[in-house]
C-alpha cells in the first residue's frame, strides 16, 4: 500500500467514513457515480459560477431532476432513466 493511500485512509478513518470498495478491494463498483459525477461536471459546473452555498444546492436538485426525469441517454435507448424505468416495470 503506498503512503499516500494510507494517509488517504487515515483522514476517512478520523471523520468517521469509511473508502467504498468492492469486496475484492477495487474501485469498479463506484463506476457507475463516477460517471454520474464527470457528467455533472460537464454539463454543470463547467458552464457556471456559484455565488453561494444556496445556489448551489438549488442548481444540483434542478439538475438530479432534469438527469432523471428529462436527460436522455443512448445506453437507455434514447429514453431518460424515468422513462426507461417505467417501460421496463410495465413490460
Amino acid at each position: 500500500m503506498c503512503l499516500q493511500h494510507a494517509s488517504w485512509l487515515v483522514l476517512l478513518s478520523d471523520a468517521g467514513a469509511a473508502q467504498s470498495m468492492s469486496r475484492k478491494g477495487n474501485c469498479y463498483d463506484n463506476a457507475v457515480m463516477e460517471n454520474f459525477f464527470g457528467h455533472l461536471k460537464e454539463e454543470l459546473f463547467h458552464h457556471v459560477r456559484f455565488l453561494s452555498t444556496n445556489a448551489l444546492a438549488a442548481a444540483l436538485d434542478e439538475y438530479i431532476h432534469w438527469y432523471n426525469t428529462e436527460r436522455i441517454s443512448t445506453k437507455l435507448k434514447g429514453l431518460s432513466p424515468v422513462q426507461y424505468r417505467a417501460q421496463t416495470l410495465a413490460a
